[in-house]
């Protein structure tokens, strides 16, 4: 795949979205890009999902290819530069994503990895010369996605990128990145919103309950938005309800819901369960232990109730097998099986 290709420069291909942008990043942002004589040729940017890292990025890229920043230092936003980059037509500007263009380069689709050929084609890219003379920037998210081959291939650019070159990494789990990979770049904590910030940025995209879907997001704003959704409301407290009374829990009656559609569609609803079954036994393990109900608050008086009959030793090696499952949804697996087999597990808990 050329550098064209990935940077969409396709015809009317489909294009990787521009994120703008967030409110709590402005300063973080502002304070790399001023100082740009010292801007790492190689930055880690980690932190917790749903934050914005990918917007940081992208907004760190435009900064750098910008022909006319601020006085803050940041991308002002209406030269050639940033306008090339928003449309995501920069020829200076390179992202490594889950997603690929297909056999004839116009639509977009979801890969499982970064392989070794994207990352030889970003080490092509990068010893070409600048098209308009300002710098050259690859963005690679999510970068624990690399698989062996690519991070390997990747370790001599990192270590020794031509001039006015800048590779942005982005993260969740840094832990999974190979130390030779991470050992290479400057570490950047992706700023993280108050809760004051991500309510009144949730307020201004119209999400009713704000507080409970910051809560079940862990406070991760973007997250929140995909908690708001009122069909996954809505399910969520048909397994929440059911959870709450497992003397009466309906197991093949619940289990069955995940069993509709296609594979893909049965996939992402077992992955919903287990993220509904994860931070409800988290939130009954807290209440356990003395604590608050922090990801279901809506549900902290049953929680409260089940905490009385429940055994901490078998409540933890229940989550670590919930995470376990969690961790297999990438292979070959029976939705519903799994999720009935979890069931009778967790109703055996308070037996």
């Amino acid at each position: 795949m050329n550098a064209a290709t990935e940077t969409g420069i396709v015809g009317e291909a489909e294009r990787l979205p521009w994120l703008p942008l967030l409110p709590w990043q402005r300063a973080g942002v502002g304070a790399l890009l001023r100082r740009r004589d010292a801007f790492p040729h190689a930055l880690l940017i980690h932190g917790p999902r749903g934050i914005g890292k990918l917007a940081l990025a992208l907004n760190l890229a435009q900064g750098l290819l910008c022909e006319s920043p601020d006085d803050e230092g940041l991308a002002c936003g209406t030269c050639s530069g940033c306008r090339y980059a928003a449309a995501g037509a920069h020829p200076d500007l390179l992202r490594l994503e889950l997603l690929v263009y297909d056999d004839d380069g116009l639509h977009l689709q979801a890969v499982e990895t970064i392989a070794v050929d994207r990352v030889r084609g970003l080490i092509d890219f990068v010893q070409l010369s600048s098209h308009r003379q300002r710098a050259k920037v690859a963005v690679i998210a999510p970068a624990e996605r690399m698989n062996a081959a690519a991070a390997n291939a990747l370790l001599k650019t990192l270590e020794e990128p031509p001039p006015a070159t800048f590779l942005l990494l982005v993260t969740a789990q840094p832990g999974r990145l190979p130390a030779t990979v991470r050992s290479r770049c400057r570490p950047f904590p992706a700023p993280q919103p108050s809760p004051a910030e991500a309510l009144a940025w949730l307020a201004t995209r119209g999400i009713a309950d704000a507080p409970l879907a910051l809560a079940q997001a862990g406070g991760a704003p973007l997250a929140a938005l995909a908690h708001a959704d009122p069909a996954r409301l809505a399910e969520r407290a048909v397994w929440l309800d059911a959870l709450a009374r497992p003397e009466r829990l309906p197991v093949p009656a619940i289990a069955a819901r995940i069993d509709a559609g296609g594979k893909d569609e049965r996939k992402a609803r077992l992955a919903q369960a287990l993220e509904w079954l994860l931070l409800w036994t988290g939130d009954l393990a807290r209440v356990v232990d003395g604590g608050d109900a922090r990801r279901n608050p809506d549900f902290a008086g049953p929680l409260a109730a089940l905490a009385a009959r429940v055994a901490p030793l078998a409540l933890f090696r229940y989550h670590r097998a919930v995470l376990g499952q969690r961790a297999l949804l990438a292979h070959p697996l029976q939705p519903r099986l799994v999720a009935e087999a979890l069931l009778v597990d967790y109703v055996a808990l308070f037996n």
